[in-house]
């Protein structure tokens, strides 16, 4: 059985914006980092039960970007989250941007997850975790 079968991904729609589009005519490179960020806190609210949402924050760390294909004004755009293993305070996911079954972007990145009254790092308890990563995915060092 694939990753993708036993963790699907998140499927979250984009609206490509007139604000989006650069001077030569296609999405601007900063508007996919907003995209992956709204995709992977969208992800993470559809997940997480109403008082975790309030408890916990995620900031991103790092984002590497791979460019596949231009993105335009007119494209119906959609991102597809998968969250690839929690480790600690650190999540780590992968998005991957697409108009229909064309790749436009492939992104891996990291977040850390912040309590949301101390402002400090916070692990996860393993069973919100398990409601993201399912046993057969998240590493046996994780479930113990």
């Amino acid at each position: 059985m694939s990753k993708s079968q036993l963790n699907p991904p998140h499927l979250y729609p984009i609206a490509v914006d007139p604000a989006d589009i650069d001077f030569m005519g296609h999405v601007n490179n900063a508007s996919y980092l907003k995209w992956v960020q709204d995709a992977v806190i969208d992800h993470w609210r559809a997940f997480a039960p109403v008082e975790a949402v309030k408890q916990y924050l995620w900031v991103a760390t790092t984002h590497s970007i791979t460019y596949r294909r231009p993105t335009f004004l007119d494209d119906t755009v959609i991102a597809e989250v998968i969250l690839e293993k929690v480790q600690g305070a650190r999540a780590f996911y992968e998005t991957v941007i697409k108009r229909g079954e064309e790749v436009l972007a492939e992104v891996k990145s990291s977040w850390c997850c912040i309590d949301a009254d101390t402002m400090r790092p916070a692990r996860l308890a393993r069973e919100l975790v398990e409601k993201f990563l399912p046993s057969s995915t998240t590493p046996a060092a994780q479930r113990q």
